[in-house]
Parts: structure tokens; sequence; C-alpha cells
């Protein structure tokens, strides 16, 4: 069980849904990238931008910060124009092998959302370096 209030979650959760809809990820890609419970419809996400809070998961909590950490890392890598933070998730990339960001998400779970976060913010990526030695 995590610390985080009912309230929190609730918070939370608004903010995960609404950078994942301002990205065009569709719903039940949505509930893939949160690990949420399987079979869990896709129209489950809209209570989540009302009043229902995530659930207390560590592992969906894990995911909820690493996405909000790649909306920051967007906004300083692009601080002048946000849509080409939306450009860059959507394109094959070069330091990816080639992949889009948002596929990366999609289909390699925690190490996906872990993996692009990194290639963005360096500041991340040093320190979890820090945490392997």
């Amino acid at each position: 069980m995590s610390t985080l209030t009912s309230e929190d979650r609730i918070k939370l959760g608004r903010m995960v849904i609404n950078v994942m809809d301002d990205w065009g990820i569709r719903g039940l890609d949505q509930v893939t990238i949160l690990a949420l419970p399987e079979g869990t419809p896709a129209r489950k996400l809209q209570r989540y931008l009302e009043d229902t809070p995530l659930p207390d998961d560590s592992v969906v909590l894990k995911r909820v910060e690493h996405l909000l950490g790649i909306a920051d890392a967007l906004r300083t890598t692009f601080p002048r124009n946000a849509s080409v933070g939306l450009l860059w998730l959507k394109q094959p990339c070069k330091r990816l092998r080639r992949r889009r960001p948002i596929e990366i998400m999609v289909e390699d779970g925690l190490d996906g959302l872990i993996t692009v976060r990194t290639h963005l913010d360096c500041s991340f990526a040093w320190r979890e370096s820090e945490r392997k030695d």
C-alpha cells in the first residue's frame, strides 16, 4: 500500500489520463501502459478524469511516476513548442532503434517507460546509473 491518499490518487489519475489523451494514446493502450487489471475496459478511464482514484497498486503508481516524468521531460526538452514533443513521441527515433517512443511505452511495459524517460531526461538517467553502481 502506498502513502498516497485517495485524493492524491484522484489528482494523479486526472493528470496522467489527460497527458496520455494529449499524446493521442488510445484508451486500450492507456490501460496497457498503466498496467490496469486485465479486462479493464477503456471506458473506465473516463472515471479517472472524474472522481475515481487510481488503484493503490505500486505497479500502477510507478508507471504513473514515469509517465509524468516523461511529460515533464518533454516540456523541458522542447520548451518553445509542445507540438514538437508530440511529434517526437510518434516518430521513429534513431537512438531508440528506429522505434516510436509511444510504441515502446505500450509494447515494453515498465522497461519501455524507463527507456523513453532515460532518453529524454539526463538527470533521471544519471540517477538510475548511480543506483546500479
